[in-house]
């Protein structure tokens, strides 16, 4: 059982930055983050593979969102830049244990464990 705990949301305005952060209990296949808009489907945010470090990101937030991993604390960040009104949402961490194709990293039913969510508020 993996255990996942999110941080480093709050309320911000359009153009700002926030960091979140993912503590996992232990590492897995891959790591990533997906977030949940009001009224709206959950969304794929961006993933990482835990030993090669290879991310991707979906294509709304390429340049402004970045998720990264610190391999020694089991930490997996997501720096949000130049934030906008769309971004609001509550974010999730979620662990895949098991190898994928890396494309199907994208889709939520691949993962394992999912965390509490943070929310994150980006103000006009």
């Amino acid at each position: 059982q993996v255990q996942l705990v999110e941080s480093g949301g709050g309320l911000v305005q359009a153009g700002g930055s926030l960091r979140l952060s993912c503590a996992a209990s232990e590492r897995s296949y891959a790591m990533a983050w997906f977030r949940q808009a009001p009224g709206k489907d959950r969304e794929f945010v961006a993933a990482i593979l835990w030993s090669a470090g290879f991310t991707v990101h979906a294509d709304s937030v390429k340049g402004r969102l970045t998720i990264s991993r610190d391999y020694a604390n089991n930490t997996v960040l997501l720096q949000m830049n130049s934030l906008k009104t769309e971004d609001t949402a509550v974010y999730y961490c979620a662990a895949k244990t098991g190898s994928s194709y890396f494309s199907y990293l994208r889709y939520g039913y691949n993962y394992d464990y999912w965390g509490q969510g943070t929310q994150v508020t980006v103000s006009s």
